[in-house]
């Protein structure tokens, strides 16, 4: 169902100083950064083996990341898998009983396909699946 771990979300306060330590002082190289509107935050991606640390600025503190921070404050935030037909592993989760916070799956960072499972139903974890366009990214 899955096939690895795509990513690990990092809600931050402020996206360039955290560049900075996850970026120049861990030296994890700065892949990709873009503003999703659609999911309210501002992304960036940082290599670390074949995956990624996503580190997740939000656009306002009404967004689903800002209300996290305001409860929370910065640290993880989501884990993420990648897959290969999120549609077939979004049907087969919900036949499973795993409760789903998206029924379809909506876009991401660099126009992947994505959907988030409710943390009640992944021991309290809040799990994103991921499937990648063709010639996105590994």
């Amino acid at each position: 169902m899955f096939t690895r771990i795509d990513h690990v979300g990092i809600a931050v306060e402020d996206l360039d100083s955290s560049i900075e330590v996850w970026g120049q002082r861990m030296e994890m190289r700065l892949a990709h950064r873009e503003v999703v509107e659609e999911q309210g935050v501002e992304a960036v991606l940082l290599d670390v083996g074949e995956g990624h640390i996503e580190l997740l600025a939000p656009l306002s503190a009404e967004t689903p990341v800002g209300k996290f921070l305001a409860k929370r404050g910065p640290g993880l935030h989501h884990i993420a898998y990648q897959v290969g037909d999120i549609d077939a592993v979004l049907a087969a989760l919900s036949a499973a009983g795993v409760p789903l916070i998206d029924q379809q799956p909506r876009i991401g960072i660099r126009s992947s396909r994505v959907a988030f499972l409710h943390p009640r139903g992944t021991g309290g974890v809040l799990t994103e699946i991921v499937q990648p366009q063709p010639g996105g990214h590994d």
